[in-house]
């Protein structure tokens, strides 16, 4: 259905595709498997007409394509679901889902036939999805819900997937798989890019595996297992397994009474929340997205207050009305889940993006006299370290890094310092292999320093391996607590 053929772009001096070739059949997915940085959205944004190559060539059921925009590309049958979602926040998803769709002459009959499809296909998915809710509104999860339903009701018969269950649970990534199937067998193409390497070995047909813009490696995933595959994207074996700790010999570094909020309409989102966390201790909070994860983060960075309740600090005394700034020259750090929202200011540059934690901590100087030399030298550093691709320069626009490489950025500014408090939400989100299991040994290594760690994922995999004890959100309250090692199934029933 699709073949890209030596295909090269570059962005400045950097060279994000270097003589690429890439293809799908007919009734097929294929899965593209790369660390970050390695080219696989560039390609992919390059077949659905947002990138023009620089050279080399690609075919649409064998004739020579040149794509001059995205709405060309969707005119041919290709849809793609981007990591980081093409959203208008203030419309409503069926007004998201209109602008996706190509009405007819007759906009009502239009309007009742998105309402149609998305209607059953949120249902063969398994989705739940108010078409006249905010966009803005909805949780991270169910905007990739909207994302998904968008290409699927324009018809698009080659389907681009990047990192399409990053948010999702289990059960709602199982559906999309099993949905993902049926679209291949009914004659679709599906490009699935996706970290995932038992999502890639248990669905996909063939793998192909990228490297700092290369095609280095094509399988198939019935001639390669996990560990060998890990080892073909990243040149070795990264495993991580459990390191529990249940040392709670001090008192609570952070206590959480009580907290509740409702929203500005009047529907309870928490209810009477509480916990506290140890320092020390990863606490992890599972549950199915919508269930108020995305509340929760935003009072524990100190972005909204709670209706009710009190957040308590050791040797601080109560924070709850404290600003997110005050909350950081507190000690508290925070990944958030949204990079490019709550994580960076993407007109910014790397360096301005790094260093303003440290300028907080009062470690650069002051506003007027900043020592932009030792600011430089700590931001070339930390990209070093964190081994942040596509970095021509330190005062480059954080927009331009890939998602995983922002994630990156984010978090060697947050373990920048020593915190005492680490605030993390789907932190490995988007993530590799080896740039995933990093960031699980800097927050095992805040723990080993005394710190205590909060860390929100709808990821339940991520929650076990990470967490010394893990509280259940459901429907806005805490439903159960456990003690690490938890069981799936005991989880399980707790967050339905």
């Amino acid at each position: 259905m699709l073949e890209i053929h030596s295909v090269s772009k570059s962005f400045g001096n950097f060279q994000a595709l270097d003589n690429t070739s890439f293809d799908v059949n007919l009734g097929e997915i294929h899965s593209l498997l790369g660390e970050n940085g390695a080219g696989k959205s560039t390609l992919m944004n390059i077949v659905c007409g947002l990138y023009t190559p620089d050279t080399g060539s690609l075919k649409l059921h064998g004739e020579t394509r040149v794509f001059k925009g995205p709405q060309e590309a969707s005119a041919e049958g290709i849809g793609m679901v981007h990591q980081h979602f093409k959203l208008v926040a203030s419309f409503t998803v069926l007004e998201n889902l209109m602008l996706f769709y190509n009405p007819g002459p007759n906009f009502r009959e239009s309007e009742k036939i998105v309402i149609k499809k998305s209607k059953a296909l949120a249902a063969e998915l398994g989705f739940s999805l108010e078409l006249e809710s905010r966009a803005g509104d909805l949780s991270i999860a169910d905007q990739q819900k909207i994302e998904i339903l968008k290409v699927l009701i324009a018809g698009a018969r080659i389907i681009i997937l990047d990192e399409p269950t990053a948010v999702l649970n289990d059960d709602e990534a199982t559906n999309l798989m099993v949905l993902i199937r049926k679209l291949a067998d009914g004659g679709s193409g599906v490009i699935l890019v996706t970290h995932k390497i038992r999502e890639a070995l248990d669905h996909c047909d063939r793998i192909t595996v990228m490297r700092a813009g290369k095609k280095v490696h094509e399988v198939l995933p019935k001639d390669v297992d996990a560990l060998g595959l890990t080892k073909l994207i990243v040149g070795e074996n990264i495993v991580s397994s459990p390191n529990y700790t249940n040392d709670k010999s001090s008192l609570p570094l952070i206590e959480f009474d009580n907290i509740s909020m409702i929203d500005e309409i009047g529907r309870t989102k928490l209810s009477m929340i509480s916990f506290n966390v140890h320092g020390g201790e990863i606490y992890g909070i599972a549950g199915v997205g919508g269930n108020g994860q995305t509340e929760l983060a935003s009072i524990i960075m100190g972005l909204e207050r709670p209706s009710e309740g009190k957040i308590k600090v050791r040797d601080i005394g109560d924070v709850t009305n404290d600003t997110s700034i005050k909350r950081r020259k507190d000690g508290v750090s925070s990944i958030p889940v949204d990079r490019y929202l709550h994580g960076l200011s993407g007109q910014q540059s790397i360096l301005e993006n790094y260093s303003i934690a440290a300028v907080l901590r009062g470690e650069l100087g002051g506003w007027l006299k900043l020592n932009k030399t030792l600011a430089r030298s700590k931001a070339e550093e930390a990209i070093k370290s964190y081994d942040v691709q596509g970095v021509n320069n330190v005062n480059q626009r954080a927009s331009l890094l890939s998602g995983g490489n922002a994630q990156k950025l984010v978090i060697s500014r947050e373990f920048s310092g020593e915190p005492r408090i680490v605030f993390a939400h789907s932190p490995s989100r988007g993530l590799d292999v080896r740039a995933g299991a990093a960031v699980h040994n800097k927050l095992r290594e805040a723990r080993d320093k005394g710190a205590a760690v909060i860390l929100i994922s709808e990821d339940l995999d991520e929650v076990m391996l990470m967490s010394d004890r893990i509280g259940v959100l459901s429907r806005g309250k805490i439903s159960a607590e456990f003690d690490a090692p938890a069981t799936r199934s005991d989880i399980g029933r707790a967050m339905v």
